[in-house]
């Protein structure tokens, strides 16, 4: 029954999906929100998998494909590691990702990134990562690094879809309309390389203040939502002789 209904929305709220070949003629930065421990390694916090997940598994893998690829070309990459204050919730979640710990890290197919000159890592304590690169001063950490590396495409991956990965979409995509981000032309989410969690009807009603989360749709109403707001979505990417 629940299969059903999510291929008739789906039917009824179509994503047409293309298809990305990356080169060097479209200056492309890579962008990986939240790929950390606290929301894709097996029991590592409230929010993580309590068993192995094949969308997020899928999701690590393909955006540890993705950052190796273009840190061997010396293609820019920017971080997203949700990281928090133990004494500043984030309603309606639990705590998480607190900073310091392993669950603000990144997975560790991805801690490499750590230490390679050519990736930008923000730590952000707020579910829109555009916003989280705000700096006391005004600045835009994001924002800078789209300017200093002229940077025309962006690749968006990470997790969740619908959640911290739409609201930085969004947020890119009106910043950009308001000429914010020059030279900035297209925001592209690439699905294979998001993921989101599963919390079904019959798990949440036992859960105070809890809200369902169906994890295929959920993704699909996340790619939808943010091709409806102007991102691209791709299906497949790949890269050009290089």
């Amino acid at each position: 029954m629940v299969s059903a209904t999510i291929d008739l929305l789906k039917k009824e709220l179509p994503v047409e999906e293309g298809s990305l070949v990356l080169s060097k003629d479209v200056k492309t930065g890579l962008v990986l929100v939240d790929v950390v421990n606290g929301f894709c390694s097996v029991g590592a916090g409230n929010l993580a998998p309590v068993k192995a997940d094949k969308q997020i598994s899928y999701m690590v893998k393909e955006s540890a494909r993705l950052a190796k690829l273009f840190c061997g070309e010396k293609w820019p990459v920017f971080a997203f590691l949700d990281s928090h204050h133990p004494d500043i919730p984030e309603p309606p979640y639990p705590p998480h990702c607190i900073a310091g710990t392993d669950e603000a890290r990144l997975v560790p197919d991805l801690q490499w990134l750590e230490n390679e000159a050519n990736a930008t890592l923000k730590c952000k304590d707020c579910i829109d990562g555009f916003l989280g690169s705000v700096e006391k001063d005004g600045s835009n950490v994001f924002v800078d690094w789209v300017k200093k590396n002229q940077i025309k495409a962006i690749l968006v991956v990470g997790i969740c879809t619908d959640i911290c990965v739409l609201d930085f979409v969004c947020s890119t995509l009106s910043a950009r309309n308001r000429r914010m981000l020059t030279p900035l032309e297209d925001v592209i989410v690439y699905s294979g390389a998001c993921a989101t969690f599963d919390l079904p009807v019959h798990v949440a009603k036992d859960i105070n203040g809890a809200l369902a989360h169906p994890q295929d749709l959920m993704h699909h109403i996340g790619l939808y939502m943010a091709k409806g707001r102007g991102a691209r979505i791709v299906s497949e990417v790949s890269f050009a002789a290089l």
